[in-house]
């Protein structure tokens, strides 16, 4: 494992107090390490879990060639070209209940969607492409010419999972998608890496706790509950340690205690420039041999000040290694700023620690209905909404005041802006990078 500083000098004109946004998931990249312990789970317990091991197929998806629709199932060798085709109707086969008998040239199956192909039924023709008529109770159909080709709306065995192969992979996120994949094959348990376990609290003396009687100077905690819900969607195992009031002895507590239980720890508040240093402090105190403490100030906008390291989990006879420390994300104290740095780093680095493998979504392309002001040397991230204009395009507004502490903002947006470092005000029509919240917020 690295420490901070090999990290750091890996990382070309790495500069702690003028760090470029994508430097900062560099870094933490190289910091961070998955869990490694696994455990088998009912699939029912599966959604969000990251698989630990590939998935392989046991069986071929689907297990026999069968129709895609309802319609009529025949030979097409038997189709002469530019003429309609006359065939028998001789049974009727339904998903689930196999017909087990042969078709003669000149004669066709009528089939269910879902139902069993037999050997050399190659082709279905939908029922409303074809003209039907009944004599005695015996029923033959006309395909006109040129409405069905070789193989239509024929689904092969092993189409979509062959078996011996890889339904999903080590590291695939399980997506409810995923889980009806699974039972497909099944499958009733998984193999997955453990739940991350993360430790969370706010720190600050103006930090209320809900249920507190207001005082002047002194604000309900909120961040603690905004981090409890992005941690909720990722899905890891929470440690929620309150508040931490600015005290040197209960702050050494709130660390060791986390570290001691967590695999990582979110803090909010107390690192910024000018705060109290009681939890600067303690930081660099307690991260010991575990390759110390970064604080950071990142061109962005808001967001800017950050603190990342490793708090060393202490052994019973005191001593602590490298090895086994528990990573620290020390965010600011402003609401938005909170859930910007969380999306933009913390996000990213959490799925890497649970194994996750999944590439960042994409950035979504909108046109900004309105200009944006905006200097280069900075990443700015615009609280916005994203809306569908009539001509089907994507467009997308700002919500208004733009402050760190406004958070009735981040309620109103689907998404943030992207402004990156280099890039300067944006025209209205202008395309922009939208970072959509999807199922993260």
């Amino acid at each position: 494992m690295l420490t901070l500083d090999q990290i750091a000098a890996q990382l070309q004109g790495y500069d702690p107090q003028a760090l470029k946004a994508f430097e900062v998931n560099e870094f933490l990249s190289r910091m961070v390490i998955p869990v490694h312990e696994t455990e088998r789970v009912d699939i029912f317990e599966a959604l969000g879990r990251v698989l630990a091991q590939d998935l392989i197929s046991p069986l071929n998806v689907p297990p026999h060639d069968n129709s895609a629709m309802d319609g009529y199932a025949f030979t097409y060798g038997q189709a002469r070209t530019n003429e309609p085709i006359v065939l028998k109707v001789v049974r009727t086969a339904f998903a689930g209940a196999p017909w087990k008998g042969s078709i003669l040239p000149g004669e066709c199956l009528k089939v269910m969607t879902g139902a069993v192909l037999t050997s050399g039924l190659d082709t279905v023709v939908p029922q409303e492409l074809v003209e039907v008529e009944t004599q005695n109770g015996n029923a033959t159909i006309t395909i006109p010419s040129g409405v069905v080709s070789l193989g239509d709306n024929r689904r092969l065995t092993g189409e979509d999972i062959k078996i011996g192969k890889a339904a999903l992979q080590k590291g695939d996120r399980v997506t409810p998608a995923a889980l009806g994949l699974i039972a497909s094959l099944g499958l009733a348990e998984v193999t997955v890496w453990r739940r991350l376990r993360v430790a969370y609290f706010s720190t600050g003396d103006e930090i209320l706790s809900l249920g507190a009687v207001p005082r002047e100077g002194a604000v309900y905690d909120s961040n603690r509950y905004t981090v409890f819900g992005l941690l909720t969607r990722l899905g890891v195992e929470m440690i929620d340690m309150g508040v931490v009031r600015d005290n040197p002895a209960t702050l050494e507590a709130a660390f060791l205690s986390a570290a001691t239980q967590a695999d990582a720890i979110i803090t909010s508040g107390g690192v910024s420039v000018g705060e109290a240093d009681h939890t600067k402090t303690m930081m660099r105190k307690l991260a010991g041999s575990a390759g110390g403490v970064a604080f950071w100030r990142i061109a962005m906008r808001p967001g800017r000040p950050m603190a990342v390291g490793r708090i060393a989990k202490q052994k019973a006879d005191g001593g602590a290694k490298i090895t086994n420390a528990a990573i620290l994300f020390g965010l600011p104290g402003n609401p938005v700023a909170v859930m910007v740095t969380f999306l933009a780093f913390v996000r990213p680095a959490l799925l890497k620690m649970m194994g996750c493998t999944a590439a960042s979504p994409p950035y979504l392309r909108a046109k900004s209905v309105e200009p944006i002001r905006k200097k280069p040397g900075r990443t700015e991230y615009q609280r916005g909404v994203v809306t569908t204009a009539a001509d089907g395009s994507l467009t997308v507004r700002i919500t208004g005041d733009q402050g760190s502490g406004v958070l009735s903002s981040m309620v109103q947006a689907n998404g943030l802006i992207v402004l990156h470092h280099d890039q300067a005000s944006v025209a209205a029509g202008e395309l922009v990078d939208v970072m959509m919240f999807s199922g993260a917020i």
